[in-house]
């Protein structure tokens, strides 16, 4: 999943991608590519029927939002303010993928709880 994003990433720059990651409970099964709606370069907004149409088929599998993902086509992967703001999945991994130098992309994930930023290692298995 980790090209997959990198690849979700450089296909929509410099406009930021979205998209979520569903499985069981801390399991990560499949990617779901959405759509950003947001009109600037600088945010993400999922388009909200994609954006719903994807909960709906998970929750009826009883599986949830592991991850959520967007990118930052010209800064790092850290979450800025606006994204502290608008995380509303506290249960869910926020993936950031940096295309600041594109030739040397990287990926970091955090928890986004009640304002707070902590990061979690990635494994690649």
């Amino acid at each position: 999943m980790w090209d997959q994003i990198v690849d979700h990433a450089r296909r929509e720059a410099p406009r930021e991608c979205c998209g979520v990651i569903v499985g069981p409970a801390g399991e990560f099964r499949e990617l779901h590519e959405l759509t950003n709606t947001y009109e600037s370069v600088d945010f993400y907004e999922p388009e909200p029927n994609l954006l719903f149409q994807v909960y709906r088929e998970a929750d009826a599998r009883g599986w949830e939002f592991s991850a959520i993902y967007h990118s930052h086509p010209v800064s790092v992967a850290y979450p800025s303010q606006r994204d502290v703001e608008h995380a509303g999945w506290p249960d869910s991994v926020y993936i950031i993928c940096s295309l600041e130098k594109p030739e040397t992309h990287y990926l970091r994930a955090f928890t986004i709880v009640d304002g707070e930023i902590a990061e979690l290692k990635i494994e690649l298995t």
